[in-house]
């Protein structure tokens, strides 16, 4: 179209070394601020970083022209090579982002940047009209070597943490693509077809460069103070995170995949590690027991659909052998642009120890009170032994009916006897299904007679369905027999005693309701306690039997209670199919 000649070589020159290295340092500080964020700032970043560089580099592009007073016509190459520059830099961008390339990232990155800067330069002066072209190849690779190396160079020394090495490299990628202008320009004997322009065309495009110009250098000073400014506030942001990690008295850390790429002092010493290398791209199995490595692998797999943030107890192995019970809160997080899992790990070995410490006090407070209702339930029998015997030895009377009284009180010490040993450490017992129906109607028949003496009548309401369970069958007719036998003892006034057996879900639930007087909320606060009665001759030990029996079955009994209108017994075991069925309906 039109042609004009620049005059102030000098001043243009260092005008486009000036963008040029603005422009540079924008690009990296936004490279930087990409990595430390994550989400939709992550668009903003890509697309603001290329567009500043690309639209820098363009318009120092043009800039050198002038100030080596070539030729310049002003077409539709300019806007092609100002999309081409902002694509390649966009791709540029992406590459390093990739953790997948590793250590190649930098070096791929590198090359599509240096590809896009001097394809820009090229396509620029090949979509001039041209008469004549001659090329220098030594030039034209030099400039292609410079490029790329100096590239590669400046993208190695931004990685660094100081904000000088930034300016460095910012400096030497300036630098760089001036350098590479200039051998483009030194490598190309160009004659361009003449075209002969009025004074007022002349100046209009003049005027148009420059005000193109202008906003362009206008852009990327304004870009690069709002690139400084959110980097200084990311800084602050960083160091003040970092302090609260570095100082926190839990685990900080970090995983990627199963192995371990950060941690904190307070990890070195809960490990016993006297350096991060001896943690970091270790797997982090290595440090939990075996025997949890499955649960751990499902639940860091399914973090990413479930989310985390809640608390839970994980086991681990310190470098030096030793077993760490510790509190583990998980959560996604981003590490280089790609997922990662962060922890804190707290450790609770001491409050294990404390626990243990609570539960073992309790137990010896439990053994006390237990150890004094025995003494005290077959203490009375071993007094009236003990007096029986000694009238007996007097002489004085021998009555066959002290015979008798002896027997029942031997009777009650090995009863008592008999249900503390069902209290004691289980035994091998003879596990089998069994159809919670079939043993509830024995126990019904048993207890029947004793019921109708009381004028108390049994009804019992039975699924259809077998109601399978994996457990003792003495033992579950126990729980029965002392549930059902404490509600005909209850119903002095006689009644009815309503039985409901049934499944909900995974559960077989057995519900014995009688018409009772009921406990006061304090007295059901007690059921279940060694020699807690409401019976004026009981040993509160049936109970208590048949809570640890439901308790060995995996199950559970509720009570409900309200004085005056009865109670309500309700025990709940795991429906199991038997092993037969389920390989039948396979």
């Amino acid at each position: 179209m039109t042609g004009t000649v620049a005059t102030m070589p000098a001043f243009f020159l260092l005008l486009g070394l000036l963008i040029s290295i603005l422009a540079s340092y924008t690009m990296f500080n936004f490279i930087g601020n990409l990595k430390r964020t994550d989400g939709n700032f992550r668009q903003f970043w890509l697309s603001g970083g290329a567009t500043v560089f690309g639209i820098g580099i363009w318009a120092k592009h043009f800039i050198i022209l002038l100030a080596l007073e070539k030729t310049l016509y002003l077409n539709w190459t300019m806007l092609v090579a100002l999309v081409f520059m902002v694509f390649f830099a966009l791709m540029s961008f992406v590459t390093l982002t990739l953790e997948s390339f590793l250590k190649y990232r930098s070096l791929i990155g590198s090359l599509i940047l240096a590809f896009g800067i001097a394809f820009m330069s090229y396509f620029t002066i090949f979509g001039q009209p041209i008469s004549q072209l001659q090329i220098k190849p030594v030039f034209v690779f030099s400039s292609l070597i410079i490029i790329f190396t100096f590239t590669y160079v400046a993208f190695l020394i931004s990685e660094g943490k100081e904000q000088k090495m930034k300016w460095l490299a910012s400096f030497i990628m300036g630098i760089a693509v001036v350098i590479v202008q200039l051998l483009v320009n030194k490598g190309m004997d160009i004659e361009f077809v003449l075209n002969h322009l009025e004074p007022e065309e002349l100046n209009q495009d003049i005027q148009m460069l420059a005000l193109v110009v202008g906003i362009a250098a206008l852009l990327i000073l304004l870009s690069t103070l709002f690139t400084w400014y959110i980097d200084k506030r990311l800084n602050q942001t960083d160091e003040r995170y970092r302090l609260l990690v570095e100082n926190s008295l839990d685990t900080i850390a970090i995983f990627k995949g199963d192995q371990w790429k950060y941690v904190n002092k307070a990890g070195l010493t809960m490990f016993e590690a006297e350096s991060t290398e001896q943690l970091i791209g270790k797997s982090i199995y290595t440090f939990i027991p075996e025997s949890n490595h499955q649960e751990v692998k499902e639940r860091l797999y399914n973090l990413v659909y479930v989310g985390g943030g809640r608390p839970r107890e994980q086991d681990w192995r310190t470098l030096q052998g030793n077993i760490l019970h510790t509190e583990i809160v998980e959560t996604m997080t981003t590490l280089n642009s790609e997922p990662a899992i962060q922890v804190i790990i707290r450790d609770i070995s001491e409050r294990k120890k404390n626990e243990e410490l609570l539960i073992n006090s309790e137990k010896l407070y439990i053994a006390g009170q237990l150890a004094a209702g025995i003494a005290h339930e077959i203490r009375n029998p071993l007094t009236s032994l003990k007096g029986f015997l000694q009238l007996i030895a007097s002489g004085r009377n021998n009555n066959h009916t002290y015979y008798d009284i002896m027997n029942a009180e031997l009777d009650r010490i090995g009863s008592i006897v008999s249900e503390l040993l069902m209290l004691s450490k289980p035994q091998v017992y003879d596990l089998t299904f069994l159809d919670m129906r079939m043993l509830m109607r024995d126990t019904v028949t048993l207890l029947e007679a004793q019921a109708v003496l009381h004028d108390i009548k049994i009804e019992a309401q039975y699924s259809a369905d077998p109601l399978w369970i994996y457990g003792v069958e003495n033992q579950v007719k126990q729980v029965f027999i002392n549930l059902i036998k404490n509600a005909i003892e209850a119903m002095i006034d006689g009644g009815k005693i309503k039985i409901h057996l049934f499944r909900e879900r995974d559960q077989v639930s057995v519900q014995i309701h009688d018409e009772g007087p009921g406990f006061e909320h304090e007295q059901m606060a007690k059921l279940g306690q060694p020699f807690y009665t409401t019976k004026e001759k009981g040993t509160g030990l049936g109970l208590m039997v048949s809570y640890k029996i439901v308790d060995n079955h995996q199950g559970k009994i509720n009570v409900s209670s309200e004085v005056g209108r009865g109670s309500l017994f309700e025990i709940r075991i795991p429906f199991r199919y038997p092993d037969s069925l389920v390989t039948m309906s396979s």
